[in-house]
């Protein structure tokens, strides 16, 4: 398959995936739809490589991933990282909830190195669930090694739609509000987020450069030094703690903006975001060549009981956080959900819900201000930090 045919195939389904989550007023969500069709893809005629023949090898990325979550860094103040302490104890119970099931009511169906095998991936990412994957592999569990890879795979079948479900919920919900006066007015917000715009966009470190030569590359540029220092600590505290480069990006990418160095959504601003976004939804795609439909239905009982058993724990773990501490239990257990998926997809997922919701440019602030950061914080916590840390303590059980 040439090049072009492969990128002019894979841009297509995103934008059919993109199609349905307008016709449906983001029920039905991009990514799953996306994900379905690659799934067909890979079991026809796509070349297993399609997504590295398209121009995004893994290299590429991971060189995204740097860019984005550091630029999902400048959205965020460390104020309001602070005021997102309930998110963070929401996605840890979830996390919990996941946990306690799967090692509890899991254990007696399904045995207990299945489930040691399946929790870390569950409420993760790649890294999560290669750390499991290698590490059933070198205990000659190979099934299980292979089921580490399909449940991070296919985990997002059952978090995509419920999380549409829960934000379009919790979504109407605030707009009843705002529409009663009940919450902040958008000229409010809108005019206090001008004021932090004016601020935080303000490039403190190069007040005195003239702003002719505060051109795209001066932006990826400084993007790029902030990655690079994330980078650059992670490998430095390494023999002492390790930490995810991509958790530093976020915390780069917040002292960046608030101490002048980094703009508010420097990525848009160098023209890079659209591009970016769609190179990192099809390296999260091409994840789904692994899964061969001879191997789907080896595993398919477990991998459908382990998904339905998390996701009741995870549900009623963030219920009872929420209610303790007076958050909703659609926000709470949208939260929680993004155990499932992670950053791009809690990102994306949460702007269509809210461009679903109204055309109203102050609604759309409004929705974006208490729904996009609680969404944003509960991925960086659950698949970035925990996970990697559950991997690395469940690994020594098998």
């Amino acid at each position: 398959m040439s090049q072009m045919l492969a990128l002019v195939i894979v841009i297509f389904i995103l934008l059919v995936g993109d199609w349905v989550a307008i016709r449906t007023k983001a029920w039905v969500p991009s990514m799953f739809i996306s994900a379905v069709l690659f799934l067909i893809g890979y079991w026809t005629f796509f070349p297993k490589e399609i997504v590295s023949i398209a121009g995004i090898p893994s290299v590429v990325a991971t060189l995204l991933m740097y860019l984005l979550i550091t630029n999902m860094g400048t959205l965020l103040s460390l104020k309001e990282l602070k005021a997102q302490w309930k998110t963070i104890l929401i996605a840890i119970s979830g996390i919990l909830g996941i946990i306690v099931f799967l090692l509890g009511i899991g254990t007696f169906i399904y045995g207990f190195k299945t489930m040691v095998v399946a929790v870390p991936p569950l409420v993760g990412g790649v890294v999560s669930a290669l750390i499991m994957s290698e590490g059933a592999k070198a205990a000659g569990l190979a099934s299980l090694s292979v089921f580490a890879i399909v449940i991070y795979v296919m985990q997002g079948f059952a978090g995509y739609p419920l999380t549409s479900i829960m934000l379009k919920k919790e979504g109407k919900r605030l707009l009843e509000k705002y529409r009663r006066g009940e919450l902040v007015s958008a000229d409010q917000v809108q005019a206090s987020a001008e004021v932090a715009t004016a601020a935080e966009t303000e490039l403190k470190l190069f007040k005195n450069l003239p702003e002719k030569y505060n051109t795209e590359f001066f932006k990826f540029f400084r993007l790029a030094v902030a990655a690079f220092l994330a980078y650059l600590v992670s490998t430095l505290l390494a023999p002492v703690v390790s930490i995810s480069p991509f958790v530093l990006c976020l915390l780069f990418g917040i002292v960046g903006k608030s101490i002048g160095f980094l703009e508010k959504q420097s990525l848009q601003k160098a023209n890079g975001f659209g591009f970016a976004i769609m190179g990192l939804m099809l390296f999260i795609f091409d994840g789904l060549k692994q899964a061969t439909p001879s191997m789907m239905l080896e595993i398919i009982w477990p991998l459908i009981g382990t998904i339905v058993i998390g996701v009741i724990g995870m549900y009623i773990f963030s219920f009872i956080a929420g209610k303790i501490l007076k958050v909703s239990k659609e926000m709470a257990f949208a939260v929680s959900l993004t155990a499932l998926y992670g950053f791009p997809a809690d990102f994306i997922i949460t702007n269509e819900v809210i461009k679903s919701l109204t055309h109203d440019e102050k609604e759309k602030e409004v929705l974006t201000s208490y729904m996009l950061p609680p969404m944003l914080v509960g991925g960086f916590i659950t698949v970035t930090i925990v996970s990697v840390v559950l991997a690395g303590i469940f690994v020594k059980f098998l």
